[in-house]
């Protein structure tokens, strides 16, 4: 049987090669766009709060140095046709990450979840319809009222779906998106394994449990209850499964979430994106592995371990 010093040398030698990599890995440029859809405002009070999450947003990608359109502001126009246009741009291209930001209020009339745009509103329905070609990895980050409505029609494979509400019926102003902004930007708070750097797992929690203590300070009943779904099962997650990053639930969602962020730390920007996948498609299947221990043995686990861990420290050096 491997004893458990072997592996502490396999994650030694890993940590070693890791240095290693910071010291002669070249930066590489990242095929990541991001899409940001304010939707309207209604009235001035919710305008301010929208733009302040916006311009949260432009200051992210701009110390990812992502570009970023946004659609909704400057003169009304049918932002729906702006965003049929903007998605099916973004469909065409097969490689790379895509994330769409939707800012705002949404509806819920019985029978489908809206998103409110300045013009003819959009349902859950025709927003999956327009990225039904979409082959690149999609992270949705939608904080509007009724967003957990979206769920059903957008989750899938290659996804990653954040909502601000647990269902269609959580209709009332949501602040779940005010917290998310700042996190995903970087915020030192939010890094919760300390890796600088923050996940959109990361975000989602931090925003969920700020959103969760806002409401208990004002003793109010909570209106809403965020989401993640990154499984592809249509089942999203709440942040109360989790202990840090870790899921206490083994079927709960976050895996992916967990290895995507939209600011890189310096360690990470030295990768190349096709390192970046590599060390990510291992550490899913290391992920596999230990959930797969009491029945593999100890001596199949650890030489199995070993196999995957000097995979990772080649994808370092």
């Amino acid at each position: 049987m491997k004893s458990s010093w072997y592996l502490l040398l396999c994650f030694l030698t890993l940590g070693v090669l890791a240095v290693s990599a910071e010291q002669t890995s070249p930066s590489s440029s990242r095929e990541v766009n991001v899409l940001l859809v304010v939707g309207a405002a209604g009235t001035e009070q919710y305008g301010k709060l929208f733009e302040r999450q916006v311009t949260a947003w432009e200051e992210a990608c701009s110390k990812a140095g992502l570009p970023i359109q946004i659609i909704g502001r400057g003169k009304p126009d049918d932002d729906a046709a702006q965003l049929e246009a903007a998605l099916s741009q973004a469909s065409s291209q097969s490689t790379g990450q895509f994330w769409l930001v939707m800012i705002g209020h949404g509806t819920f009339d019985g029978r489908e979840a809206k998103f409110n745009l300045r013009g003819p509103d959009v349902t859950a329905r025709q927003i999956s319809d327009w990225l039904r070609h979409m082959k690149r990895e999609l992270v949705l980050i939608q904080t509007a009222s009724a967003s957990g409505g979206f769920i059903a029609s957008l989750t899938g494979k290659n996804r990653i779906v954040v909502t601000a509400t647990k269902s269609a019926d959580e209709i009332f102003y949501t602040r779940f998106g005010e917290y998310f902004a700042p996190a995903i930007a970087g915020l030192a708070e939010a890094d919760l394994d300390h890796d600088k750097q923050v996940s959109v797992l990361e975000a989602f929690l931090f925003a969920s449990k700020k959103t969760s203590e806002f409401y208990e300070a004002e003793g109010r009943l909570a209106t809403e209850h965020a989401l993640l779904e990154d499984n592809g099962d249509g089942v999203g997650t709440r942040f109360e499964v989790f202990q840090g990053v870790e899921a206490t639930d083994p079927q709960a969602d976050g895996r992916r979430a967990a290895q995507v962020a939209l600011v890189l730390s310096e360690e990470e920007q030295k990768l190349t994106e096709a390192q970046r996948h590599q060390r990510d498609v291992l550490e899913r299947e290391l992920d596999a592995l230990k959930s797969r221990r009491a029945d593999l043995g100890e001596d199949r686990y650890y030489a199995d371990l070993e196999t995957l861990m000097r995979k990772l420290a080649e994808v370092y050096r």
